[in-house]
């Protein structure tokens, strides 16, 4: 019977989890072909991606719409991110390429391609809110575990077997795919404007996913390190950890503390530690992210 219950529960949770994704990925593919179709296709911008490569071939061939041609591209994409990245990977994938490709190519029918939101005469601004709502929309797909298609399943992959996020990484690929746009529209302002939208992506995309991060760790070096301690524990109410060391010059036994606190608390920890000991040793470091005892929780993480 309790084996019952366990298993009504994970799949319960496993049913309420895929219909979240599935609403992450319809959202996001909406905002995603929003992006293109009012701040991108209209201008010419080649944003790297297979979407990217479809502007340029809708220039060259009017008949063939953007998302269309984007679909057919994916295609092979697709079979070879299922064969890396699991079978569970494609079927997201291809709900998401799918529903990016009828939203564009829709949208498109019915708003057009003349310049919708009159920004012909300041790309910079089009740029910037392009980048900034595409990387959204990706974000948001990337979140349900799966991808547009394209260039971003490159980037899945590659971030599989390497370090970098996937948000630069996306950079790099996009990067180059932005060279085919120069040399077909032989307009050098069309890179310039594209490595905007790849940029702003990117960083989008990485805030999406992870969050703004107002935290940052702090290793504090100090022969007074009780009336820090004390500050950290009793006025901050941040917890903390020592760490025996040595001097690396004069050999003496030191006493470091390493303690995590908001962005706004590093300014007035810093006040505190100059009034206690002006000459301490203090490092400050950006965090990608924090997890334990009053951050997030590993709980929440994995919702």
């Amino acid at each position: 019977m309790e084996k019952i219950k366990i298993a009504s529960q994970l799949y319960g949770e496993s049913l309420k989890r895929n219909i979240l994704d599935y609403a992450l990925i319809s959202l996001g593919a909406f905002i995603l072909a929003a992006g293109f179709v009012f701040f991108i296709n209209p201008y010419n911008i080649v944003p790297g991606g297979v979407y990217g490569i479809g502007i340029v071939v809708h220039h060259l061939v009017p008949a063939i719409p953007v998302g269309t041609f984007g679909l057919v591209l994916n295609i092979p994409l697709t079979l070879l991110g299922i064969k890396i990245l699991g079978a569970r990977f494609g079927l997201k994938t291809i709900v998401g390429m799918v529903l990016t490709t009828a939203f564009m190519d829709g949208l498109t029918y019915f708003i057009g391609e003349n310049d919708p939101l009159g920004l012909a005469d300041d790309l910079l601004l089009s740029c910037v809110f392009g980048g900034i709502v595409i990387g959204f929309g990706l974000g948001l797909i990337f979140k349900a575990k799966a991808t547009s298609g394209g260039s971003d399943i490159v980037a899945m992959i590659l971030a599989k077997y390497s370090r970098i996020s996937v948000g630069q990484l996306l950079i790099i690929v996009d990067s180059i795919i932005v060279l085919v746009g120069l040399l077909v529209f032989k307009d050098w302002k069309i890179p310039l404007y594209s490595w905007i939208v790849i940029f702003i992506t990117g960083k989008v995309i990485d805030i999406t996913i992870d969050g703004l991060n107002y935290e940052r760790a702090l290793v504090i070096v100090s022969d007074k390190h009780e009336l820090i301690k004390e500050k950290i524990l009793y006025t901050l109410e941040r917890g903390g950890t020592y760490f025996n060391g040595e001097g690396l010059f004069s050999g003496n036994s030191k006493r470091a503390i390493f303690t995590v606190v908001t962005r706004r608390e590093v300014s007035a920890l810093q006040d505190m530690i100059k009034h206690i000991d002006p000459k301490a040793f203090i490092a400050v470091m950006e965090t990608s992210e924090i997890i334990g005892e009053g951050f997030k929780s590993l709980e929440d993480k994995s919702e």
